[in-house]
């Protein structure tokens, strides 16, 4: 791939890949934004192995995937939505937040369940697409989708 192949790349999907992120990191922006340059520059790197048999979105989520999985800060679990909502403070940007609520609990799951949770229902991707994208079976990605809409049933009280 040439670099003006990856800008044109990117450009298409930079939206898409800082949504997912920012799903990911629970609404901090600033925590999506480093991940996504982070993720960016990776995907940079390896532009040159990319063979273009799947999608580029795709690719580009694994990566963006993978460095959320190594990035420590954001996958550190909280026990309640409480405990999450401490963590932010009360500052009027995350108070006035429109998903605040889903955000806070989203941050309550593990890392894998909250990928699988973001990707199906923000990311409109189907359960064998984010098998490639995470490197888990279709089996775990069913039952970390289940889990995780049993905990966020329960911590959204719906």
């Amino acid at each position: 791939m040439t670099r003006e192949e990856f800008i044109t790349h990117v450009e298409r999907e930079q939206e898409a890949l800082r949504g997912f992120l920012l799903a990911l990191c629970c609404g901090k922006k600033d925590d999506a934004d480093d991940l996504a340059q982070d993720a960016l520059v990776k995907a940079y790197v390896s532009s040159a192995g990319y063979q273009d048999k799947g999608k580029f979105r795709s690719w580009l989520f694994k990566i963006a995937h993978n460095t959320f999985l190594n990035h420590k800060a954001s996958c550190r679990t909280m026990n309640s939505i409480d405990e999450a909502r401490t963590l932010i403070g009360g500052t009027p940007a995350d108070v006035s937040f429109a998903h605040q609520d889903l955000y806070l609990a989203l941050r309550t799951l593990p890392p894998k369940e909250r990928s699988a949770i973001t990707l199906f229902y923000l990311n409109g991707y189907s359960i064998k697409e984010i098998a490639a994208i995470t490197d888990t079976s279709e089996d775990a990605i069913k039952k970390q989708l289940s889990r995780g809409r049993d905990k966020l049933k329960e911590r959204l009280k719906l």
